[in-house]
């Protein structure tokens, strides 16, 4: 079944579930939507507030949710054929940049479950022939996600833990300066989803060496289409509407400041 945005949530069974780590389960819904890599959806079950999640794939809808709150605990409880409650997609995407007659590089960086929609994302610009990489970062080994998936696809990926259990010790910014260094695999655009803290450090990085970059904003949403100001950020960004991908650090930069 293919939805249509609609103010109302429409119930949507659920045909798979896959258990990505010991916190972090992808719900396989039996829809699609009209969307692109970045949006989100708010999900809702009876006797819970909606939440907004990040779409991992569109067709079929795929939400890979980490049990981390009321809402996500009780959708890590449900079975295939059981329903969730979808609205969407909402928000502002992830926007690949214009072709040029050389291979455009393309590196995504995603911390925790940050990294579910840059698998769409991935998906979309190897299917435009784009040269993708991916830094995944997390805590330690066992919460890394969707490496497999990202490599069966094609995607270059490199890790990192704090703990040093695989890949490079430290944070997803430890893994930047090699790829900078290198004209073969300096980026074009950088896009990354995660932890604000991580997402600010990337951004910081990407300013100082004048390459683009797009941050996947996370703020608590009630209503996700602009009418509640829960989620806004900085000096009057609401992350639902113009967001939640910024061409920029949402903290930092006033709306009205000439941007694009």
């Amino acid at each position: 079944m293919r939805i249509s945005h609609s103010p109302l949530p429409k119930p949507l069974k659920i045909t798979g579930i896959k258990v990505e780590n010991a916190s972090t389960k992808t719900f396989i819904l039996g829809g699609k939507l009209e969307a692109q890599p970045g949006q989100f959806v708010m999900a809702w079950l009876p006797g819970h507030e909606d939440k907004p999640f990040s779409l991992a794939a569109a067709d079929p809808i795929c939400l890979t949710i980490a049990d981390v709150g009321p809402l996500s605990h009780a959708l890590h409880q449900l079975h295939i054929g059981d329903s969730v409650w979808v609205r969407g997609p909402l928000g502002k995407a992830y926007s690949l940049p214009a072709k040029s007659s050389a291979k455009q590089h393309t590196l995504l960086i995603g911390g925790g479950y940050g990294v579910a929609p840059l698998l769409f994302l991935a998906r979309q610009a190897l299917a435009l022939d784009y040269q993708v990489s991916m830094i995944i970062g997390a805590k330690k080994e066992s919460d890394l996600l969707l490496v497999n998936d990202l490599k069966t696809i094609g995607v270059t990926v490199w890790l990192t833990t704090e703990d040093g259990s695989t890949g490079i010790r430290g944070l997803v910014t430890d893994a930047i300066p090699p790829l900078l260094a290198e004209s073969a695999t300096r980026p074009t655009v950088v896009c990354t989803c995660g932890p604000t803290g991580m997402l600010r450090a990337v951004a910081a990085v990407c300013m100082a060496e004048a390459i683009p970059v797009q941050v996947s904003w996370e703020a608590h949403m009630r209503c996700g289409i602009g009418l509640c100001g829960s989620c806004e950020v900085g000096q009057g960004w609401l992350t639902c509407l113009d967001g939640p991908v910024f061409p920029f650090d949402p903290v930092t930069v006033a709306p009205n400041t000439a941007i694009f």
